[in-house]
């Protein structure tokens, strides 16, 4: 498996956008994503900070993509 990439909230939202994901909310730094099929994740977006990489693992599982087709849409 290759290694979790180092990505800041903001780009992170922006390649669950690109697979289909859209913000239904945002609370805080926080935003809500939803896709049509249900599922479901909330990325944290802090301004100058990367999201920590198990933090990335966990949204990764929440839905249902690999660090590849993550890497792939960054």
């Amino acid at each position: 498996m290759p290694p979790v990439p180092t990505v800041r909230g903001d780009r992170l939202v922006n390649a669950l956008e690109k697979a289909g994901f859209t913000v239904v909310r945002i609370t805080g730094s926080h935003h809500v994503l939803r896709h049509s099929d249900g599922r479901g994740t909330t990325v944290p977006v802090h301004k100058g900070r990367d999201v920590a990489k198990g933090t990335v693992r966990g949204i990764l599982a929440d839905v249902g993509m690999t660090v590849d087709e993550l890497q792939r849409l960054l």
